[in-house]
């Protein structure tokens, strides 16, 4: 951790911050811009982001006139919501997604880029969904966006399965996941060498829960399955899908 992190702002300090904003990968319009797409459909009336980050959706998203408001954990991610088009009108709270609490009522909370597994117990999980339910008005929507484990890669003994490898005069980039398919606990590894020999490793733990696993959480808050997608582009879910977009509906007051 660099001297100018603060610890409360978690895994998602000023060091890490700083470069959240890159325009490439997730930042880039093409994947930005089918899931604000998808929300703004799905709203029908003011929207919640759990763990709004730096507004990478809820600033598009505002800037398209839905009213969105934002919970998010660390200090030095929300602070670069406003400076965004549209992130001016993002009402952010700070806090833990599991517990923290916005006034009013919703008509769609939502989860994405993988940040449910953030939360690595099964009963914080749960958490997640019943605080979700709780901000939503009856017939209300909670949308989670989450990556499936790719166990099918793993062979007998083996637990690490890469994800990326990037080199060329700039530097190099490794990604690798290892999992622990006991507890469902995993963790993201990132190793990235600068062009003078210099590197730094990055670990964030993490844990992944089955599609029918979140349909029981979903059960448990009072809300039922209504949409399961692989992708924003609401394709069809197959064993190929290497993550899904699932909405659930509340039923319950």
């Amino acid at each position: 951790m660099n001297v100018e992190d603060d610890p409360a702002d978690g895994w998602f300090p000023e060091s890490v911050a700083a470069d959240y904003d890159d325009p490439r990968g997730a930042n880039a319009p093409e994947v930005v811009t089918p899931a604000v797409d998808v929300l703004e459909e799905l709203a029908d009336g003011p929207v919640l982001e759990f763990a709004v980050g730096t507004g990478r959706i809820a600033a598009p998203l505002a800037a398209r006139g839905v009213p969105v408001s934002g919970i998010e954990l660390s200090r030095a991610m929300a602070a670069r919501i406003a400076g965004k088009p549209g992130g001016d009108a993002v009402d952010v709270v700070l806090g833990d997604m599991t517990t923290t609490r916005v006034g009013g009522r919703f008509s769609l909370v939502y989860l994405v880029y993988n940040t449910i597994s953030n939360v690595t117990t099964q009963d914080g999980q749960v958490d997640v969904f019943r605080n979700a339910a709780a901000h939503l008005r009856p017939g209300g929507l909670f949308l989670v966006e989450v990556g499936l484990p790719d166990l099918r890669r793993l062979p007998p003994g083996q637990d690490t399965v890469p994800f990326a490898m990037e080199a060329g005069a700039a530097g190099g980039y490794v990604g690798f996941d290892q999992y622990d398919v006991v507890t469902q606990q995993f963790t993201s590894n990132h190793v990235t060498v600068s062009p003078d020999g210099t590197g730094s490793f990055r670990r964030l733990p993490f844990r992944y829960a089955w599609p029918a696993e979140m349909d029981l959480m979903a059960r448990i808050a009072g809300m039922r399955l209504k949409h399961r997608w692989a992708d924003w582009d609401r394709s069809e879910l197959t064993a190929d899908s290497t993550k899904h977009v699932s909405v659930w509906e509340k039923t319950r007051a």
